[in-house]
């Protein structure tokens, strides 16, 4: 996980301060767009990602979408939560390329383990710190985003585990329990042993459950051979395609698309 900034004057729950009126007040700043670009940038390039290779990205309080601008750009594929309804509209209205999710992270991250590759987040965790309403616990909150964001990047740590040389992957004791499940990643060194089965994958009559097997490597990235050039025609047709996959409406390929045009007198 990269990133952070400085914490916010309280002025209530981010939900309530950013209304629609901050929301596109905040997107428009060109300072705020700026700062937010560059911070992002340092995040990802803190993130230490492979070269060469598209990844998933987990976007905590993505806003309206600035951060994602970037991931985007770097050829990366991200998804976003963020607790303002106002921040994620704007989102839609900037067509950003990146998934959305309207969630208050303090109740955790809500997914599968090792679904990501890395996470970023700017300017947003120190919200956890505020208690808003009576209900709400600091320390409690920030250890529920903590605890299960590392969950959600586990395979980040597998994948760097086999890269070194060691063989095995996770097993899940009693998956489908709420309170009970547990994470273990379980390695070998030298001859292959063999990954023992979690407890509780078995139903009542004997059938085994069947589990998500962790792989470090993604299918969907399978034929990338690397990040085109930022502007380049192929980056631009690649852009297209991704948000042709989005269901958004995209002007036809030519032969013109990416060509540069000549200055006019």
């Amino acid at each position: 996980m990269a990133g952070s900034g400085r914490r916010p004057e309280h002025r209530g729950p981010p939900e309530l301060f950013y209304d629609e009126a901050e929301a596109r007040k905040y997107t428009q700043n060109s300072r705020v767009v700026e700062i937010q670009s560059q911070m992002s940038e340092r995040a990802v390039e803190l993130l230490g990602l492979p070269e060469g290779r598209p990844c998933l990205l987990l976007d905590v309080g993505c806003g309206s979408g600035l951060s994602g601008d970037y991931i985007s750009d770097e050829g990366h594929y991200w998804i976003g939560m963020d607790i303002s309804p106002a921040m994620l509209d704007v989102a839609v209205e900037r067509e950003v390329e990146g998934d959305l999710l309207l969630a208050d992270v303090g109740h955790g991250i809500p997914f599968r383990p090792g679904m990501f590759d890395g996470c970023i987040s700017i300017s947003a965790v120190q919200w956890l710190c505020n208690a808003d309403k009576k209900s709400h616990s600091p320390s409690k909150r920030l250890y529920r985003f903590f605890s299960t964001l590392y969950t959600a990047l586990l395979e980040l740590i597998t994948a760097q585990a086999m890269r070194a040389g060691f063989t095995g992957g996770m097993v899940v004791d009693y998956p489908n329990s709420a309170k009970a499940k547990k994470f273990f990643l379980c390695l070998f060194v030298g001859a292959s042993g063999m990954l023992p089965k979690g407890l509780g994958t078995e139903c009542a009559d004997g059938e085994e459950i069947h589990q998500a097997k962790f792989t470090n490597e993604r299918t969907r990235f399978r034929n990338t051979k690397g990040k085109s050039v930022k502007k380049s025609r192929d980056w631009i047709l690649e852009k297209k395609e991704r948000r042709r996959r989005q269901g958004k409406e995209v002007r036809a390929d030519t032969k013109y698309t990416g060509r540069k045009r000549r200055p006019r007198f």
